[in-house]
C-alpha cells in the first residue's frame, strides 16, 4: 500500500458561508480526499484533490446493493490556533468494524488517520470558531465496480469530504421533543444496526417523515422483536437519568456503538455518578416518569453532542420529561465535552488529537 498521500490543491476558491449561517452539512470545502481498492491490488492512490462530483458507471454495486459505509467526526479550531480532533481514532475503528460487516476491505488505520490529518490541514481556514460551530469531517466507502451480481465489490474507493457546521438540531442545546415509533423498525440483532451504513439510515426516513409531520425532531426507535425496548434515537444514542442514576440502553447487535456515548459514561464514571448500561423498556421509563423518578433524559452523538430531550411521545400520549427544561446533568456534559473539544477545559482522558499544520 502507498503510505504517501499526493496532495493537488486548487487555486479557485470557494467563498465561505457566514458562520452564522452555516446550517448543517449544507456548505463544503475546497478538498476532498480519495483512495481507490480493486481486488488483488489493494487500497492505492491516495490523494487530496479539489473538490468535485464522483463520476460511477449506472452499474457501480453502491447504487443496487447498498454497499457504504461512512463515519463522522469534528475538528477544532482553538483560541490559539490550534487544530483539535476529538477521538478520530475511534472513528477510524468503528469505520473497519462496518466494513467488515458490509464486506469492505480493511483500510490500514494509519493511513487513514493521516488522511484525516492531512486533508483537514489543506483546508484548515474552513473551521469555523463561533459558538456551537465546528467542521464536520465524513469519511465514507462506495462499492465501484459496475457489475449487477449480488456479490461484494471487487473495486472501491474511500473518501473525505468536510463541511463547515453550526447546530445539527435548530433548537440547539434546548430540549427537543422525540416521537417514539410503533409501526416500524430499523434493525435488529445479526442484521446492520451496529455498523455505520446507509441501509440503517434510509431504513428510519419514513418514519422521521412522520414524525416530524407531528412537530417532533426525530424518532426514537424501540427493538425490533418485542416492540417494547429502548434502542436509540436515529442520530443519537439515549441516556434517562432516574432515582440519581443514568440509564442508557446496552449494546445489543442492533444499536450503535456511539463515540460520544462511550465518553459519556466514561465523564459519568470520573464524576462518581451512576451510570448503568441495560435493556430498558418504553412502559417502565412512563411509569418511571409518572412515579417522579425520572429526572431528566438526553441523546448524544457527534453531530448534535448532547441534546437534552424534553418531550416524548408514545401511542399518542405526550410525556414532558424535567418540566421541558434542560437538566443539571445534560448541561454540566455539554458545557464539559464541548470545553474539551474546543481546548477549553482540560482532557483528562487524551481524547483530543492535534493536527499538525
Amino acid at each position: 500500500m502507498a503510505s504517501t498521500i499526493d496532495i493537488q490543491t486548487t487555486t479557485k476558491k470557494k467563498q465561505k458561508p457566514l458562520q452564522h449561517e452555516l446550517g448543517f452539512g449544507i456548505h463544503f470545502t475546497d478538498h476532498m480526499f480519495i483512495m481507490d481498492y480493486s481486488e488483488g491490488k489493494g487500497w492505492y492512490d491516495p490523494r487530496i484533490v479539489p473538490y468535485q462530483p464522483i463520476v460511477l458507471d449506472p452499474a457501480a454495486k453502491v447504487f443496487h446493493y447498498g454497499q457504504t459505509i461512512f463515519e463522522g467526526l469534528k475538528a477544532f479550531k482553538t483560541e490559539e490556533g490550534k487544530v483539535l480532533l476529538f477521538r478520530p481514532d475511534r472513528n477510524i475503528q468503528r469505520l473497519n468494524r462496518s466494513n467488515e460487516r458490509l464486506g469492505v476491505p480493511h483500510i490500514d488505520e494509519d493511513l487513514a488517520l493521516e488522511a484525516l490529518k492531512k486533508v483537514i490541514a489543506v483546508d484548515q481556514d474552513w473551521i469555523p470558531t463561533e459558538p456551537g460551530t465546528s467542521l464536520y469531517v465524513r469519511p465514507f466507502v462506495i462499492a465501484t465496480q459496475p457489475a449487477l451480481g449480488v456479490d461484494a465489490s471487487t473495486h472501491y474507493q474511500f473518501i473525505i469530504i468536510m463541511s463547515p457546521v453550526g447546530n445539527y438540531y435548530t433548537e440547539g442545546v434546548n430540549p427537543v421533543k422525540i416521537f417514539v415509533e410503533n409501526e416500524y423498525v430499523r434493525a435488529v440483532k445479526g442484521g446492520i444496526g451496529e455498523a455505520k451504513t446507509a441501509g440503517n439510515y434510509a431504513a428510519s426516513l419514513k418514519a422521521q417523515e412522520i414524525a416530524k409531520e407531528k412537530g417532533y425532531s426525530q424518532v426514537l426507535w424501540l427493538d425490533g422483536v418485542h416492540r417494547k425496548y429502548i434502542e436509540e434515537v436515529g442520530s443519537m444514542n439515549v441516556f434517562f437519568k432516574i432515582n440519581g442514576t443514568v440509564y442508557t440502553p446496552k449494546l445489543n447487535g442492533s444499536i450503535l456503538d456511539g463515540i460520544t456515548r462511550s465518553s459519556i459514561i466514561q465523564l459519568l464514571r470520573h464524576w462518581d455518578i451512576p451510570v448503568e448500561e441495560s435493556t430498558m423498556s418504553i412502559e417502565d421509563l412512563y411509569n418511571d416518569a409518572k412515579s417522579g423518578a425520572l429526572e431528566e433524559a438526553f441523546g448524544t452523538g457527534t453531530a448534535a453532542v448532547i441534546s437534552p430531550i424534553g418531550e416524548l411521545n408514545w401511542r399518542g400520549e405526550q410525556l414532558t420529561i424535567a418540566d421541558g427544561k434542560t437538566g443539571e446533568v445534560s448541561s454540566k456534559l455539554y458545557d464539559t465535552l464541548t470545553g474539551i473539544q474546543r481546548g477549553t477545559k482540560p482532557d483528562p482522558f487524551g481524547w483530543m488529537v492535534e493536527v499538525t499544520l
